[in-house]
């Protein structure tokens, strides 16, 4: 259901543009009473963008990557996640965008990719979606090392974990980011 008709922006303005547009938005929300209220919040503005979780059938394990983030380093975490594949939109078809992300981030290409959900990890501050695939990899389907690009700042570990194992790091707290959640539990419903 749309709302559009409880809603009026009434001015919007960049505050940064450097990784990601930060705005600052004033608007007007119709209240469930029918009163007008000003709102003023702040938000990131970007394309989105994809996340896939490939898994092997024959090794029962999944291709994961670890690299440092510096807001959950920030929040308290070591900073050090575990992740799947993933990157920003840039303007690509997010079929397009993971297929790129793996061969960069995991080495391997995978194939059998479909496209699970896109959710809003945080749609109060961020204009961003995600489009979250799963696919298959075997060795044929290795092109290189992987680890990232370095003129991007990247230095990414590749892991291949079998998929008890990356559960087991859901549960006990190692594995804590969205997107990988999100992807090991279409999969864990696959498998059952």
């Amino acid at each position: 259901m749309h709302h559009d008709d409880t809603i009026r922006i009434q001015h919007q303005h960049t505050l940064s543009n450097d990784y990601a547009e930060l705005k600052k938005v004033i608007y007007e929300q119709r209240r469930s009473s029918g009163e007008w209220q000003q709102q003023t919040r702040e938000v990131y503005a970007n394309a989105g963008g994809a996340a896939v979780l490939l898994y092997n059938p024959s090794k029962h394990t999944v291709l994961l990557t670890r690299q440092f983030r510096i807001g959950a380093h920030l929040a308290g975490h070591d900073g050090y996640m575990i992740e799947v594949p993933a990157g920003m939109l840039d303007d690509a078809d997010p079929g397009e965008r993971v297929r790129a992300e793996l061969c960069e981030e995991t080495g391997f290409r995978g194939h059998g990719l479909r496209k699970m959900i896109e959710f809003y990890p945080n749609p109060s501050s961020l204009t961003e979606s995600v489009h979250c695939f799963l696919g298959e990899y075997g060795e044929r389907d290795r092109r290189g090392e992987g680890g990232g690009k370095e003129e991007e700042g990247e230095d990414i570990e590749v892991l291949e974990m079998d998929v008890d194992e990356a559960w087991k790091q859901v549960k006990n707290g190692g594995i804590v980011d969205a997107k990988t959640v999100i992807l090991l539990q279409f999969l864990k419903d696959e498998l059952s």
